[in-house]
């Protein structure tokens, strides 16, 4: 059985290169895997103006897609018993011990009460820890200025930013200068909890968590151009990072390939958006887990570690807490660093696992339809809802299939 219908792929290149026509994005890199059948295409150029075509080897920023990776290494410690699920994890992140709470959402930040219980890794892999992006306006609640004095403000990852000094322990130590915004447990809340994992490996592993990552995943996996930074040598592969301005509508750098905040090893890696990769790299990462934790000779995980992985873990009380777009848990839930399908309410099965950078990039795989797609673009998303670009990138998947 093949995967896909020839002609209908055609209208995936078709409508992709329609947005690039349009001027949305300057160029993109798709993926799709089914059936054995694997689909790679590059359209477009790495830059606006550029003579630099876009390859299957441009690397890109994937920003949140490096959640799913942290995951992944939160459980390969798990699998080893260096870690446990429901254990607090104080006794390597003695910061976060003794949290007082926010009484309420609006308090003043010194309006607090203690916290029920410790953290354990089960609320940082599901995002129930008490920290994370508040999405309201800015100025809403005293709790968003003390999250932005500390931490700097909510965006697109900033690796050089002003805690570029301090590292891991200074990150930490300020994050934990802060309330928790709810209960350990009560609710879920985006992004901070990927962060607080990747300083907790980096401890329990007693080495960098970016030299845990390549010894344990990327080696592995033969993902030879993901990491926290690109080096010199591939710098004319490294694609222009855009956003659009908010009056104009018109494109603008945000992070150039040369010179940027990308081309330098930072002191603090982002467990929750820092990373770089290609369309093979994050290809291969995507079949070791829909392969059961193995590629090749290479396992990484078991099979019940991945299944527990991409299962929807969030009670209807989690999600009714969740600080979040309206609606965003209707039809998903939130498994271990990565979103999983609950109910069918567009092509995709219920079972359906993974997760999108809001730097331009998206990766899913459905299990039950075989099928791995990847979609790597440069433009900055402008809200948490997808772009039309990767929504026609899914809808014209699904429609090319031959069964």
């Amino acid at each position: 059985m093949s995967g896909f219908e020839k002609q209908r792929l055609g209208r995936l290149r078709e409508v992709m290169t329609g947005h690039l026509e349009r001027g949305t994005i300057s160029g993109m890199v798709t993926a799709l895997s089914r059936h054995g059948e694997v689909q790679i295409e590059a359209l477009g150029s790495t830059a606006f103006g550029s003579g630099t075509v876009m390859a299957p080897d441009s690397i890109f920023r994937i920003s949140s897609m490096t959640k799913p990776v942290t995951a992944v290494a939160a459980m390969i410690l798990l699998e080893e018993c260096r870690l446990r699920l429901d254990e607090p994890v104080d006794g390597f992140l003695p910061e976060l011990a003794d949290r007082r709470v926010l009484r309420r959402i609006d308090a003043q930040i010194d309006d607090t009460v203690p916290a029920r219980r410790p953290i354990t890794l089960r609320d940082l892999l599901t995002f129930t820890l008490g920290y994370g992006m508040v999405f309201a306006e800015p100025g809403t609640w005293p709790i968003q200025a003390a999250i932005e004095e500390q931490l700097g403000p909510d965006g697109p990852p900033q690796p050089a930013g002003r805690l570029v000094e301090g590292g891991p322990d200074e990150w930490l130590a300020r994050l934990a200068a802060l309330p928790l915004i709810h209960q350990p447990g009560e609710g879920w809340m985006y992004n901070i909890g990927s962060d607080v994992v990747g300083v907790l490996i980096e401890r329990v592993a007693g080495q960098p968590f970016a030299a845990f990552l390549k010894e344990r995943i990327f080696d592995p996996l033969g993902m030879v151009d993901t990491g926290f930074f690109v080096p010199e040598a591939a710098a004319g592969r490294f694609t222009t990072s855009y956003g659009t301005d908010p009056e104009t509508g018109v494109a603008t750098v945000y992070d150039p390939p040369v010179g940027g905040q990308w081309n330098r090893p930072p002191a603090f890696c982002s467990g929750a958006g820092g990373l770089v990769s290609t369309i093979d790299d994050y290809l291969a990462f995507a079949r070791m887990l829909h392969n059961g934790g193995r590629l090749g000779a290479e396992r990484i995980l078991s099979r019940p570690a991945v299944e527990l992985m991409t299962t929807d873990h969030l009670t209807a009380a989690q999600k009714a807490a969740a600080s979040w777009v309206p609606g965003g848990f209707d039809d998903h839930g939130w498994g271990f660093g990565v979103s999983v399908q609950t109910r069918r309410t567009d092509l995709g099965s219920v079972g359906t696992y993974g997760w999108a950078g809001g730097m331009g990039t998206s990766w899913a795989t459905d299990p039950r339809e075989d099928l791995i797609g990847i979609l790597l673009t440069q433009g900055l998303w402008s809200s948490p809802q997808p772009p039309p670009v990767c929504l026609d990138f899914w809808t014209c998947a699904y429609q090319a299939f031959d069964d």
